[in-house]
Protein backbone atom coordinates (compact mmCIF):
# COMPACT_ATOMS: atom_id res chain seq x y z
CA UNK A 1 0.00 0.00 0.00
CA UNK A 2 1.28 3.51 -0.83
CA UNK A 3 0.84 5.80 2.13
CA UNK A 4 0.27 9.55 2.25
CA UNK A 5 2.60 9.50 5.28
CA UNK A 6 6.31 9.35 5.80
CA UNK A 7 9.00 10.16 8.39
CA UNK A 8 10.09 13.76 7.94
CA UNK A 9 13.36 15.17 9.34
CA UNK A 10 12.32 18.78 9.86
CA UNK A 11 14.41 21.86 10.43
CA UNK A 12 11.60 23.13 12.65
CA UNK A 13 10.25 20.14 14.57
CA UNK A 14 12.91 17.46 14.57
CA UNK A 15 11.69 14.01 13.52
CA UNK A 16 7.98 13.83 12.82
CA UNK A 17 5.45 11.80 10.88
CA UNK A 18 4.46 13.86 7.85
CA UNK A 19 0.90 13.81 6.52
CA UNK A 20 0.39 15.00 2.96
CA UNK A 21 -3.10 16.42 2.28
CA UNK A 22 -2.46 17.95 -1.14
CA UNK A 23 -1.37 16.71 -4.60
CA UNK A 24 2.21 17.51 -5.52
CA UNK A 25 2.83 21.26 -5.94
CA UNK A 26 -0.77 22.39 -5.51
CA UNK A 27 -0.21 25.64 -3.64
CA UNK A 28 -1.27 29.25 -3.23
CA UNK A 29 2.35 30.39 -3.67
CA UNK A 30 5.16 29.72 -6.13
CA UNK A 31 8.06 30.69 -3.87
CA UNK A 32 11.40 31.32 -5.52
CA UNK A 33 13.18 29.25 -2.85
CA UNK A 34 10.88 26.21 -2.79
CA UNK A 35 12.86 22.95 -2.62
CA UNK A 36 10.06 21.03 -4.36
CA UNK A 37 10.20 22.99 -7.61
CA UNK A 38 7.70 25.25 -9.34
CA UNK A 39 4.03 25.23 -8.42
CA UNK A 40 2.06 23.43 -11.11
CA UNK A 41 -1.39 24.33 -9.77
CA UNK A 42 -1.60 27.74 -8.13
CA UNK A 43 -4.94 28.16 -6.39
CA UNK A 44 -6.80 29.29 -3.27
CA UNK A 45 -9.77 26.99 -3.93
CA UNK A 46 -10.36 24.69 -0.96
CA UNK A 47 -11.68 21.17 -1.49
CA UNK A 48 -11.01 17.59 -0.37
CA UNK A 49 -7.92 17.04 -2.49
CA UNK A 50 -7.02 13.85 -0.60
CA UNK A 51 -9.78 11.82 1.04
CA UNK A 52 -10.17 12.35 4.77
CA UNK A 53 -11.28 8.74 5.20
CA UNK A 54 -8.23 7.44 3.32
CA UNK A 55 -5.88 9.51 5.46
CA UNK A 56 -7.40 8.39 8.75
CA UNK A 57 -7.60 4.73 7.74
CA UNK A 58 -3.98 4.71 6.65
CA UNK A 59 -2.83 6.64 9.72
CA UNK A 60 -4.29 4.07 12.10
CA UNK A 61 -2.43 1.30 10.21
CA UNK A 62 0.79 3.27 9.72
CA UNK A 63 1.19 4.04 13.42
CA UNK A 64 1.34 0.31 14.13
CA UNK A 65 4.42 -0.01 11.86
CA UNK A 66 6.57 2.41 13.85
CA UNK A 67 9.08 1.15 16.39
CA UNK A 68 8.64 4.31 18.43
CA UNK A 69 6.21 7.22 18.22
CA UNK A 70 7.36 10.39 16.43
CA UNK A 71 7.60 13.68 18.27
CA UNK A 72 4.76 15.11 16.20
CA UNK A 73 2.28 14.23 13.52
CA UNK A 74 2.97 17.03 11.09
CA UNK A 75 0.44 18.15 8.51
CA UNK A 76 2.44 19.72 5.71
CA UNK A 77 3.37 17.90 2.54
CA UNK A 78 4.07 18.86 -1.04
CA UNK A 79 1.59 21.72 -1.27
CA UNK A 80 -0.34 24.11 1.00
CA UNK A 81 -2.21 21.84 3.47
CA UNK A 82 -4.94 24.34 4.38
CA UNK A 83 -6.23 24.05 0.81
CA UNK A 84 -7.71 20.71 1.91
CA UNK A 85 -11.19 21.63 3.13
CA UNK A 86 -11.26 18.64 5.50
CA UNK A 87 -8.15 19.60 7.46
CA UNK A 88 -10.19 20.56 10.53
CA UNK A 89 -11.92 17.18 10.69
CA UNK A 90 -8.62 15.39 10.07
CA UNK A 91 -7.02 17.17 13.03
CA UNK A 92 -10.03 16.32 15.21
CA UNK A 93 -9.77 12.62 14.36
CA UNK A 94 -6.00 12.48 14.80
CA UNK A 95 -6.46 13.94 18.28
CA UNK A 96 -9.06 11.27 18.98
CA UNK A 97 -6.97 8.23 17.97
CA UNK A 98 -3.55 9.24 19.33
CA UNK A 99 -1.93 11.41 21.98
CA UNK A 100 0.90 12.42 19.61
CA UNK A 101 0.84 16.23 19.28
CA UNK A 102 -0.37 17.65 15.95
CA UNK A 103 1.61 20.33 14.16
CA UNK A 104 0.56 22.18 11.00
CA UNK A 105 3.19 23.69 8.72
CA UNK A 106 1.55 26.27 6.47
CA UNK A 107 2.55 29.22 4.33
CA UNK A 108 -0.16 31.19 6.19
CA UNK A 109 -1.73 32.50 2.99
CA UNK A 110 -5.31 31.43 3.76
CA UNK A 111 -5.59 32.81 7.29
CA UNK A 112 -7.78 35.59 5.96
CA UNK A 113 -10.48 32.90 5.64
CA UNK A 114 -12.48 32.42 8.86
CA UNK A 115 -12.95 28.70 8.20
CA UNK A 116 -9.20 28.13 7.94
CA UNK A 117 -8.64 29.82 11.29
CA UNK A 118 -11.37 27.67 12.85
CA UNK A 119 -10.00 24.47 11.26
CA UNK A 120 -6.59 24.90 12.91
CA UNK A 121 -7.75 25.76 16.43
CA UNK A 122 -7.31 22.18 17.73
CA UNK A 123 -3.72 21.80 16.52
CA UNK A 124 -1.01 21.84 19.17
CA UNK A 125 1.44 23.90 17.13
CA UNK A 126 0.86 25.99 14.01
CA UNK A 127 3.95 26.96 12.05
CA UNK A 128 3.09 29.65 9.50
CA UNK A 129 5.49 31.51 7.24
CA UNK A 130 5.85 35.25 6.79
CA UNK A 131 8.69 36.11 4.42
CA UNK A 132 7.64 39.68 3.69
CA UNK A 133 5.16 42.36 4.71
CA UNK A 134 5.61 44.77 1.81
CA UNK A 135 3.40 44.02 -1.17
CA UNK A 136 6.20 44.28 -3.72
CA UNK A 137 8.59 42.06 -1.74
CA UNK A 138 5.76 39.59 -1.07
CA UNK A 139 5.06 39.29 -4.79
CA UNK A 140 8.72 38.88 -5.66
CA UNK A 141 9.64 36.17 -3.15
CA UNK A 142 6.37 34.24 -2.70
CA UNK A 143 4.78 34.84 -6.14
CA UNK A 144 1.26 34.38 -4.70
CA UNK A 145 -2.04 33.57 -6.35
CA UNK A 146 -3.07 36.99 -7.77
CA UNK A 147 -6.00 37.65 -5.43
CA UNK A 148 -3.93 37.27 -2.25
CA UNK A 149 -3.23 40.42 -0.23
CA UNK A 150 -0.38 40.36 2.29
CA UNK A 151 -2.17 42.82 4.57
CA UNK A 152 -5.23 40.55 4.77
CA UNK A 153 -2.97 37.57 5.45
CA UNK A 154 -1.23 39.38 8.32
CA UNK A 155 -4.57 40.45 9.78
CA UNK A 156 -5.68 36.82 9.63
CA UNK A 157 -2.58 35.72 11.56
CA UNK A 158 -3.22 38.39 14.20
CA UNK A 159 -6.85 37.31 14.56
CA UNK A 160 -5.88 33.63 14.74
CA UNK A 161 -3.45 34.34 17.59
CA UNK A 162 -6.28 35.86 19.64
CA UNK A 163 -8.34 32.65 19.54
CA UNK A 164 -5.61 29.98 19.46
CA UNK A 165 -4.45 28.43 22.74
CA UNK A 166 -1.57 26.43 21.23
CA UNK A 167 1.88 27.52 20.12
CA UNK A 168 2.67 29.59 17.05
CA UNK A 169 6.17 29.27 15.62
CA UNK A 170 6.56 31.83 12.84
CA UNK A 171 9.13 31.07 10.14
CA UNK A 172 10.82 33.74 8.06
CA UNK A 173 12.97 32.50 5.19
CA UNK A 174 15.46 35.05 3.96
CA UNK A 175 16.91 35.24 0.45
CA UNK A 176 19.80 37.52 -0.29
CA UNK A 177 18.70 40.84 -1.85
CA UNK A 178 15.03 39.83 -2.03
CA UNK A 179 13.85 40.35 1.57
CA UNK A 180 16.89 40.92 3.76
CA UNK A 181 17.32 44.71 3.59
CA UNK A 182 17.08 46.56 6.90
CA UNK A 183 13.86 48.38 6.05
CA UNK A 184 11.96 45.17 5.29
CA UNK A 185 13.33 43.45 8.39
CA UNK A 186 12.11 46.37 10.50
CA UNK A 187 8.66 46.17 8.89
CA UNK A 188 8.55 42.46 9.63
CA UNK A 189 9.56 43.13 13.24
CA UNK A 190 6.67 45.57 13.67
CA UNK A 191 4.13 43.05 12.37
CA UNK A 192 5.57 40.30 14.56
CA UNK A 193 4.71 42.41 17.59
CA UNK A 194 1.06 42.28 16.49
CA UNK A 195 1.05 38.56 15.61
CA UNK A 196 2.70 37.60 18.95
CA UNK A 197 4.22 34.24 17.97
CA UNK A 198 5.83 32.08 20.65
CA UNK A 199 8.92 31.61 18.48
CA UNK A 200 10.38 33.32 15.43
CA UNK A 201 12.36 30.82 13.38
CA UNK A 202 14.87 32.33 10.97
CA UNK A 203 15.84 30.32 7.94
CA UNK A 204 17.56 30.71 4.60
CA UNK A 205 18.00 28.73 1.40
CA UNK A 206 19.67 25.44 2.34
CA UNK A 207 18.50 23.05 -0.39
CA UNK A 208 18.31 23.19 -4.19
CA UNK A 209 15.59 25.74 -4.93
CA UNK A 210 13.14 26.61 -7.69
CA UNK A 211 15.15 29.59 -8.90
CA UNK A 212 18.93 29.92 -9.22
CA UNK A 213 18.76 33.51 -7.96
CA UNK A 214 17.43 32.42 -4.53
CA UNK A 215 20.73 32.89 -2.69
CA UNK A 216 21.22 32.10 1.01
CA UNK A 217 22.26 34.50 3.73
CA UNK A 218 25.41 33.86 5.71
CA UNK A 219 25.19 32.85 9.34
CA UNK A 220 26.55 36.29 10.26
CA UNK A 221 23.72 37.99 8.37
CA UNK A 222 21.11 35.77 10.04
CA UNK A 223 22.57 36.48 13.48
CA UNK A 224 22.35 40.21 12.76
CA UNK A 225 18.65 39.84 11.84
CA UNK A 226 18.08 37.73 14.94
CA UNK A 227 19.36 40.57 17.10
CA UNK A 228 16.88 42.95 15.47
CA UNK A 229 13.92 40.61 15.98
CA UNK A 230 14.65 39.94 19.64
CA UNK A 231 14.72 37.17 22.21
CA UNK A 232 12.03 34.98 20.63
CA UNK A 233 14.04 34.66 17.41
CA UNK A 234 16.21 31.62 16.76
CA UNK A 235 18.23 30.25 13.87
CA UNK A 236 17.01 26.89 12.69
CA UNK A 237 19.59 24.51 11.26
CA UNK A 238 19.18 22.37 8.18
CA UNK A 239 18.36 19.21 10.08
CA UNK A 240 17.67 18.21 13.67
CA UNK A 241 19.04 14.75 14.53
CA UNK A 242 16.57 12.19 15.78
CA UNK A 243 17.37 10.31 18.97
CA UNK A 244 15.34 7.30 17.87
CA UNK A 245 15.56 5.86 14.38
CA UNK A 246 12.51 4.47 12.60
CA UNK A 247 13.27 1.16 10.91
CA UNK A 248 11.20 -0.37 8.11
CA UNK A 249 11.42 -3.70 6.35
CA UNK A 250 11.38 -2.26 2.83
CA UNK A 251 14.15 0.30 3.19
CA UNK A 252 14.58 1.10 -0.49
CA UNK A 253 10.88 1.92 -0.82
CA UNK A 254 11.00 4.17 2.23
CA UNK A 255 14.08 6.00 0.94
CA UNK A 256 12.34 6.61 -2.37
CA UNK A 257 9.19 7.77 -0.63
CA UNK A 258 11.09 10.26 1.51
CA UNK A 259 13.18 11.83 -1.25
CA UNK A 260 10.11 12.08 -3.47
CA UNK A 261 8.72 14.49 -0.87
CA UNK A 262 11.84 16.64 -0.49
CA UNK A 263 15.53 16.60 -1.48
CA UNK A 264 17.60 14.81 1.18
CA UNK A 265 21.26 14.25 1.91
CA UNK A 266 22.46 10.80 2.85
CA UNK A 267 22.75 12.03 6.45
CA UNK A 268 19.10 13.17 6.35
CA UNK A 269 18.01 9.70 5.29
CA UNK A 270 20.11 8.00 7.96
CA UNK A 271 18.54 10.11 10.69
CA UNK A 272 15.02 9.71 9.30
CA UNK A 273 15.12 5.97 8.77
CA UNK A 274 17.64 4.76 11.31
CA UNK A 275 20.10 3.52 8.68
CA UNK A 276 23.86 3.21 8.80
CA UNK A 277 25.53 5.62 6.35
CA UNK A 278 27.03 2.84 4.20
CA UNK A 279 23.71 1.00 4.10
CA UNK A 280 21.91 4.13 2.91
CA UNK A 281 24.55 4.69 0.23
CA UNK A 282 24.04 1.15 -1.04
CA UNK A 283 20.34 1.78 -1.69
CA UNK A 284 20.98 5.26 -3.12
CA UNK A 285 23.58 3.96 -5.57
CA UNK A 286 21.11 1.35 -6.79
CA UNK A 287 18.36 3.97 -7.24
CA UNK A 288 20.77 6.28 -9.10
CA UNK A 289 21.79 3.51 -11.51
CA UNK A 290 18.15 2.70 -12.20
CA UNK A 291 17.58 6.33 -13.18
CA UNK A 292 14.68 7.09 -10.84
CA UNK A 293 16.75 9.26 -8.50
CA UNK A 294 18.91 12.30 -9.28
CA UNK A 295 21.85 13.79 -7.40
CA UNK A 296 22.44 17.55 -7.10
CA UNK A 297 25.21 19.55 -5.42
CA UNK A 298 23.99 22.64 -3.59
CA UNK A 299 26.06 24.79 -1.23
CA UNK A 300 28.73 22.06 -1.16
CA UNK A 301 26.24 19.40 -0.04
CA UNK A 302 24.89 16.51 -2.09
CA UNK A 303 21.11 16.05 -2.31
CA UNK A 304 19.12 13.12 -3.67
CA UNK A 305 15.77 13.90 -5.25
CA UNK A 306 13.20 12.35 -7.57
CA UNK A 307 11.92 15.27 -9.62
CA UNK A 308 14.29 17.49 -11.59
CA UNK A 309 14.85 20.84 -9.87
Amino acid sequence: MEYVFGPVPSRRLGMSLGVDLIPYKTCSYNCVYCELGKTTKKTIIRKEYVSKDLILTQLAEYLTLLNSPPSYITISGSGEPTLNSKIGGIIDEIKRITTIPVAVITNGSLFFMDQVKEDLLKADIVLPSLDAVSTLVFKHINRPEPSLDINEIIKGLIDFRKGFSGKIWLEILFCRVLNDDHAEVERIREKIEDIKPDKIQLNTVVRPSTEDFAYPLSEKQLVSIKEILGARAELISDIVPSEKGITFANKEEKILNLISRRPCTCDDLCMALGLHYNEALKYLDKLLKEGGVHYTLHNHRGYYHVKNI
